[in-house]
């Protein structure tokens, strides 16, 4: 049962819905142009969650390995740092969910292109890979891109243009210029998750040599990075939703950006940095709430 614990613990589950939303607004995407099928939808999200997963571990080895995570780390605590699981276990750990997403990855592919669009299989193959690979070198190994300042924008490549734009052309087997908005959107909020938590670990990173954009740029400019982010995310969904508009009900996703803003105030008069921990589930939670009211204005209400 404490193994359990520390594999839950380790797997991270309140990272999950924010990983989710890229897949549910492409979803929605690809409803509008095409179809809705549910087999691509379910296995979409699993092998999010199994990319996810497979993050969550390597980050939680790496920066166990490298010394970042120690007394100083203001979040939960991993499960390498607090002894919960050994390096060894987390690498048969990290191997294991890499087998189950290569599983997941060919099961989606099989679903969504079958044997008709070899072309397609291949490059969302190739793909997935590379998404096994962003997933482990955030961290993990003496090149880990998460050290240099590269982490915001592998997150805004592979949680909103891949994650959205890729998930629709699931369904659609075509892409659409216009639909690079909500990507962006999603994108921008999903580095804005990742620039709160630099920020609340803006010391302790600091002092691992963990060169975070944060780092580079300091707390005061990190702050009006964080603005920045989520004020051009919400003028993408807006660009997008003025395009589509048809009645009042398609802007029933903007209500989602209501939670957001409130949490921008709440960051700006922050002093202290490390009381931000609570600010990373909001904006994560008001992203997927965002990207479930997204489906619903331009599917059910258009």
């Amino acid at each position: 049962m404490h193994k359990i614990k520390a594999w839950v613990s380790a797997a991270r589950l309140r990272t999950l819905p924010l990983s989710l939303s890229g897949i549910v607004v492409g979803t929605g995407l690809g409803s509008m142009y095409s179809q809705f099928r549910w087999d691509i939808f379910v296995f979409a999200l699993l092998t999010t969650v199994g990319f996810q997963i497979t993050s969550n571990f390597a980050n939680d080895y790496g920066d166990g390995v490298k010394g970042t995570d120690n007394e100083n780390r203001v979040g939960p605590k991993r499960a390498l740092q607090s002894g919960q699981l050994s390096r060894n276990e987390l690498k048969k750990g990290i191997v294991f969910s890499i087998i189950v997403c290569a599983f997941l990855v060919v099961a989606l592919l099989y679903l969504s292109f079958g044997t008709k669009y070899l072309l397609f299989t291949i490059i969302f193959g190739a793909l997935g890979v590379l998404s096994i690979w962003a997933a482990i070198k955030y961290t993990v190994g003496s090149s880990a891109y998460g050290y240099k300042g590269l982490g915001d924008l592998f997150v805004f490549l592979f949680f909103g243009l891949l994650g959205v734009m890729g998930s629709m052309f699931l369904y659609t087997k075509t892409l659409y210029a216009i639909t690079v908005f909500p990507a962006v959107a999603i994108g921008l909020l999903s580095t804005g998750v990742l620039n709160l938590n630099n920020l609340r670990d803006y010391e302790s990173d600091k002092a691992s040599n963990k060169n975070t954009l944060i780092v580079k740029m300091g707390v005061i400019n990190g702050k009006i990075y964080h603005v920045l982010l989520i004020t051009f995310s919400f003028l993408s969904m807006l660009a997008f939703t003025v395009i589509h508009y048809d009645n009042w009900l398609n802007t029933l996703h903007l209500v989602a950006f209501v939670p957001i803003f409130i949490h921008l105030n709440r960051m700006w008069k922050l002093k202290n940095t490390v009381l931000l921990d609570p600010e990373l589930k909001k904006l994560a939670l008001s992203t997927f709430l965002l990207a479930i009211l997204f489906y619903f204005s331009f599917n059910i209400f258009s």
